[in-house]
C-alpha cells in the first residue's frame, strides 16, 4: 500500500534496525585482525597491516552507509544517496523502476532489490527500496510509479532498443562479478599455497601469491567474458 497517499515526495532511508548480532561480529572480527596484526609471525609486515587497514576502511564504509543512503524522490526526479556518492535522474530520464528477486539470496537476506533504470539502458540500485525496510517493495514500486505519471510526461510501456541496451549491460556487469569472483578465489588459493610454501620453502613468493595472482586471474577473466559476451551482440548495439 502507498504510505504516502498518492503524493510524490518520498524518501526512503533506513528505518528497521540492524540485529545487533552485526555490529558483535564486525567487532569480533576487528578485534581478531587487530590481534593478528600485532601478534608475532613470519608473514611480511605489510600483509597484516594491509588486512587491517582494508577492515577499518569497510567498517567506516559500512557506518557512513548506514547513516547517510537514502532514496529520495521528487517532482524533479530520483536521487540515489550511498556512503560517499550520489546518482540523480529526472523523471524524463528514466526508463523504468523495477523491483528484482535478490540472487542466490539466504533465508535471512533480503527477498528484493529495487533498480532505476534509465533511458540509456544504466541502472542502480535504489538505497533502502528492498525487502529490508520495506513490508512490500513491488507494491510500493507500483504505488510510486503511478504517482510519478504526470511528472514523466509518458506511461511505462517497455521500448525494445532500451530493453536491448539492458540485456547487453546487464551481461558486462555478470562478467565483471564473475571476474572479481575469480580473483577472490585465486587469492584464497594463493594463502593456502602460501601456507603450505611457508613450511617447505624459506622464502616463499608472497607478492605473487598475494597479488600477483588474484589480479591476473581477474584480468584474465574479465577479458574473456567481456569478449565472449560482445562476439554475442550485434554491431549496431556497441556503438552506444
Amino acid at each position: 500500500m502507498d504510505a504516502y497517499g498518492g503524493g510524490i515526495e518520498r524518501e526512503y532511508l533506513e528505518r528497521k534496525k540492524r540485529s545487533p548480532l552485526i555490529a558483535l561480529f564486525m567487532g569480533l572480527l576487528g578485534l581478531n585482525a587487530f590481534f593478528q596484526t600485532n601478534r608475532h609471525h613470519t608473514m611480511p609486515e605489510w600483509v597484516p597491516a594491509s588486512l587491517a587497514a582494508s577492515y577499518l576502511l569497510l567498517a567506516a564504509y559500512m557506518l557512513l552507509y548506514m547513516r547517510r543512503a537514502r532514496t529520495l524522490v521528487g517532482a524533479r526526479g530520483i536521487t540515489a544517496r550511498r556512503a560517499l556518492t550520489e546518482r540523480s535522474r529526472s523523471w524524463h530520464e528514466i526508463y523504468d523502476i523495477r523491483v528484482e528477486p535478490v540472487p542466490n539470496r539466504t533465508v535471512y537476506a533480503n527477498k528484493w532489490i529495487t533498480y532505476l533504470y534509465d533511458t540509456d539502458g544504466h541502472r542502480f540500485v535504489l538505497p533502502h527500496m528492498d525487502g529490508g525496510q520495506l513490508d512490500d517493495p513491488p507494491a510500493e514500486v507500483a504505488a510510486l510509479k503511478e504517482a510519478a505519471a504526470r511528472h514523466r510526461g509518458m506511461g511505462w510501456e517497455q521500448r525494445p532498443e532500451v530493453e536491448a541496451w539492458i540485456r547487453r549491460r546487464a551481461g558486462h556487469h555478470r562478467a565483471w562479478v564473475r571476474a572479481i569472483t575469480s580473483g577472490v578465489v585465486a587469492l584464497a588459493c594463493g594463502f593456502l599455497l602460501w601456507l603450505v610454501l611457508r613450511f617447505t620453502t624459506p622464502h616463499p613468493p608472497t607478492l605473487l601469491l598475494f597479488l600477483g595472482l588474484p589480479l591476473g586471474t581477474f584480468a584474465a577473466v574479465a577479458a574473456l567474458l567481456h569478449w565472449r559476451w560482445e562476439s554475442q551482440v550485434p554491431w549496431t548495439l556497441r556503438q552506444r
